[in-house]
């Protein structure tokens, strides 16, 4: 299984409306991609002081490595992606994307 986490700095004026739709974007990618399981969405809550501004994060569960590669190139994917990317400090740079095999 890989563990697809990913840490995002989100805008200060991305409200929770915006917030919900773009999680709503990344759930729905589970019924269009094979192999796309578990979608968890929270706030960074750590009590350390190590999140460099890092600020929300998800993780996606995929049951092996060719799902996650499908999910990397999807079409609906890269629509998600783009509205994310749209809500961040910085665009990319707002992002940081881990994969963990578990």
């Amino acid at each position: 299984m890989i563990r697809h986490c990913v840490f995002v700095k989100l805008r200060n004026d991305v409200d929770a409306t915006e917030r919900t739709a773009i999680h709503a974007d990344l759930e729905a990618l589970r019924q269009v991609i094979d192999g796309m399981d578990a979608v968890k969405f929270s706030a960074n809550v750590s009590p350390e002081p190590f999140a460099r501004g890092f600020t929300h994060g998800f993780t996606i569960d995929f049951r092996d490595a060719a799902a996650r590669d499908a999910y990397l190139v999807h079409e609906a994917h890269q629509r998600a992606g783009a509205r994310l990317v749209a809500a961040l400090e910085g665009g990319t740079d707002g992002l940081l994307v881990f994969d963990l095999e578990i």
